[in-house]
C-alpha cells in the first residue's frame, strides 16, 4: 500500500486547542492511527498509508470544528473523534461531540459518540424511544437531559421519571425505614443525574410543584401521562404486562424513553423481561424508534468498555454453544 505524506494547516487561533497542552492530543492520534503525526508551528505532518492519512486528515478537521464552536478537546475527545470517523457518522463528528443539550455552572452534558448521537437524535424525531445498552453508554443520562431540555424550552410541562422496584440480592421487607424509605435507594440515580442537571435547591420545589415527578413503576398504573417526557428506567427488570402497562399510560404532548440493559435483569428465575420481547412485538411500528447502544459507547473509565466488550463476547459464545447441543 503507498505511503504518502500531507501537510495539513490549523488555524492559529485553534492550534493550541487541538494538539493539546505539551501535544497531549497529537500523542493520543499517534497511538490511536496507523500513521505518524508531526507538528511544527501550526503545521501537521502526516505520514502513513494513504487512507490513515486521510482519516487522520478528517479527525483533525473535525477537532477544529469543535474548537472553533468553543468547546475543550479533552485526548478522550480526541479518542471519540476517531472511532467516529472510523465508522464513517452520519453526521459530522464535531456536530455530534458539540451539540449540548442541557449546561448548568459550566458543565455541559452532550452525546459523546455515534451512537449516542443518534439515540439523542432519534428522541427528537420520535414518540416512543427505546434506549437499550449497556451501563455507561449514556441510556438514562441523555435521556434525563432531553427531560430537562424539553422542560426548560416549555415542550413538556411536567417530567416523570420512573423505575420498577425489583431486588438485585436484596430483599425490600428487609430494608430498614417506611416503604418510601425502602424504595428511595432504586429511584436514586434518577435523583442523581437530575442533581447534575438542575440546581439541587430547586427540585424539591419543581417535585412538590408536580413538575418533576419520581415514582415506582408501579404509581403509573391507571393513569394517563399528557404533556409530560415520561423515562422508563432499568426496563430489563420489567414483566411484559408491565411494560404494556406503561407504554399505554401515553398521552396527548407527551414523549416516552424506555432504557434498559437486557444483560442485567434481575427478574425472578423464570420471568421474562419485557424488554427482551418489546421489540419483536412492536419492531416497525412507525414513531417508536429502538436504539442499541454497545461497548464503544461507553463513557465511562475505559475499563469499562473492556468488561462490557468481554462480557458481550462472553454471552455470545454461551449462546453459540447453546444452539449447537
Amino acid at each position: 500500500m503507498p505511503i504518502i505524506t500531507q501537510k495539513i494547516e490549523v488555524d492559529s487561533a485553534y492550534v493550541a486547542a487541538v494538539l493539546g497542552t505539551a501535544d497531549a492530543n497529537l500523542r493520543v492520534l499517534n497511538n490511536q492511527l496507523d500513521a505518524d503525526l508531526f507538528a511544527r508551528g501550526t503545521t501537521v505532518t502526516i505520514t502513513g498509508p494513504d487512507y490513515e492519512v486521510a482519516r487522520a486528515a478528517k479527525v483533525l478537521d473535525e477537532l477544529e470544528s469543535i474548537a472553533r464552536r468553543g468547546h475543550t478537546i479533552s485526548p478522550e475527545t480526541v479518542k471519540h473523534a476517531v472511532k467516529m470517523v472510523a465508522v464513517e457518522a452520519p453526521q459530522s463528528v464535531s456536530a455530534a461531540l458539540a451539540a449540548d443539550i442541557v449546561s448548568r455552572r459550566g458543565k455541559t452534558v452532550r452525546p459523546k459518540t455515534v451512537g449516542q448521537s443518534e439515540y439523542v437524535r432519534a428522541i427528537d424525531n420520535n414518540t416512543v424511544v427505546f434506549g437499550i445498552g449497556p451501563a455507561g453508554s449514556g441510556k438514562t443520562y441523555l435521556a434525563v437531559a432531553k427531560a430537562v431540555q424539553a422542560l426548560h424550552n416549555k415542550d413538556v410541562s411536567r417530567i416523570i421519571l420512573t423505575r420498577p422496584a425489583v431486588e438485585a440480592g436484596e430483599k425490600l421487607g428487609f430494608l430498614p425505614g417506611t416503604l418510601n424509605d425502602k424504595i428511595d435507594p432504586y429511584l436514586r440515580p434518577l435523583y442523581d443525574a437530575l442533581r447534575d442537571m438542575l440546581d439541587p435547591e430547586i427540585i424539591p420545589k419543581l417535585m412538590e410543584a408536580g413538575i418533576i415527578e419520581v415514582a415506582p413503576l408501579a404509581y403509573m398504573r391507571g393513569r394517563t401521562l399528557n404533556d409530560a417526557f415520561v423515562i422508563l428506567d432499568e426496563a430489563q427488570n420489567t414483566t411484559p404486562a408491565q411494560m404494556k402497562m406503561f407504554l399505554t399510560r401515553l398521552g396527548f404532548g407527551s414523549k416516552i424513553v424506555v432504557t434498559g440493559d437486557i444483560s442485567q435483569v434481575d427478574l425472578p428465575r423464570g420471568q421474562v423481561s419485557g424488554l427482551r420481547i418489546v421489540r419483536r412485538i412492536l419492531d416497525g411500528i412507525d414513531d417508536i424508534y429502538f436504539a442499541d447502544l454497545g461497548a464503544d459507547d461507553v463513557v465511562r473509565h475505559q475499563l469499562v468498555g473492556r468488561i462490557v466488550g468481554a462480557y458481550d463476547r462472553f454471552d455470545a459464545e454461551q449462546e453459540r454453544k447453546k444452539d449447537q447441543e
